[in-house]
């Protein structure tokens, strides 16, 4: 155990550098460009998502990183821009994107690698331009270009920081590319990955909709605990136990938010104290997906409570919506098409972006 924590460290200690570093150049472009705090939060956001799917990455799947991230970060502007002008219409749209990257990764690993940074902006669209962030911090969304611009350099970071890292650091820590397993036609039909693909369109389009209609402005905490959940679903127990990590891991988090809360916590304090628990919360996160949970719900109080609301009061409303997505969840996964527990060790068809 204290060797997996040494080695947990070490990997928590690269991705915040790359965090750190990325938060620093946006912040140097907030400036020069004129640009808005949206752009700083989504880089935050990239570079968090993106350090463990390319912590293996070989040149050819960093080049597709470097394509495809630039080119989905751009377009989830246009998706949350959507959904905030047309919500049903958005919705549709942004649940579609996600089916869709799941439901293509039945074409084998490149497929798969390629989904995955597909779905990365739209997990990260539910944490950085929308509701939960106050009204002066939404007028200035970044354009697509910006955005695009923000992907390329999250990318940029990442690898620097991972290859000094991989250079200098000590090799016994050094991250081994898992080996591809050979996949075996499946005889399920249909076949795993579209019914995963339908679990999860169905969980996100009932979070869609009770989301707007329980929780108003705050439907991303409900569409989010959907999509966490079921990702990477590897049965319906795996999706049961994941939901109720979250719901137990932002329990802990409401309280330790109520605590910073009544310390007066306050701008530059508030923003040391939000990179502080993420980084405890990467340390821990590989023990269980609860202390990632927890760190989370605590550090986008801490964001929130930056730009001015009152992120205390909000909290109660947080846990019912990741409630309701949990549930969502669990009822897609063990009702729709669910996979038999007998595929649950076949190589992973979906993952869990770390952002949630």
């Amino acid at each position: 155990m204290t060797a997996k924590l040494i080695r947990n460290a070490y990997e928590a200690a690269l991705t915040m550098t790359a965090v750190l570093l990325s938060w620093g150049a946006a912040l140097w472009l907030e400036g020069t460009a004129g640009l808005h705090t949206d752009v700083l939060v989504l880089a935050v956001a990239l570079t968090l998502t993106l350090s463990s799917s390319q912590r293996t990455a070989d040149t050819r799947r960093r080049l597709t990183a470097l394509v495809l991230l630039p080119a989905t970060a751009g377009a989830s502007i246009f998706v949350g821009r959507l959904i905030g002008s047309h919500y049903t219409l958005g919705a549709t749209v942004y649940t579609a994107g996600m089916a869709l990257a799941i439901w293509i990764r039945r074409y084998g690993p490149a497929a798969t690698k390629a989904g995955t940074l597909i779905a990365l902006p739209l997990v990260t669209l539910l944490v950085v331009p929308g509701p939960a962030l106050p009204a002066k911090a939404q007028s200035g969304l970044v354009t697509w270009a910006w955005a695009a611009l923000i992907g390329a350099l999250a990318c940029a970071v990442v690898w620097l920081v991972q290859g000094l890292g991989d250079r200098f650091g000590p090799q016994d820590w050094r991250t081994q590319a898992a080996l591809e397993q050979p996949r075996r036609r499946s005889r399920l039909h249909p076949r795993p990955s579209t019914r995963m693909a339908l679990q999860m369109a169905a969980g996100i389009a009932a979070a869609f909709v009770l989301g707007n209609l329980l929780f108003d402005d705050h439907w991303p905490w409900v569409v989010l605990t959907a999509y966490v959940a079921a990702s990477g679903n590897r049965g319906r127990t795996d999706v049961l136990r994941k939901g109720l990590e979250r719901l137990a891991g932002a329990t802990v988090g409401t309280l330790l938010a109520a605590g910073v809360a009544a310390a007066g916590a306050t701008g530059h304090t508030a923003v040391a104290l939000m990179f502080t628990v993420l980084a405890v919360a990467l340390w821990l996160r590989p023990l269980n997906y609860a202390y990632w949970a927890a760190g989370m719900t605590c550090a986008l109080s801490l964001l929130l409570g930056y730009f001015g609301q009152d992120a205390l009061s909000l909290l109660p409303i947080r846990l019912e919506g990741i409630a309701v997505g949990a549930v969502l969840s669990v009822a897609s996964a063990w009702w729709l098409l669910p996979v038999p527990r007998a595929r649950r060790r076949q190589p992973v068809l979906g993952t869990t972006s770390p952002v949630s």
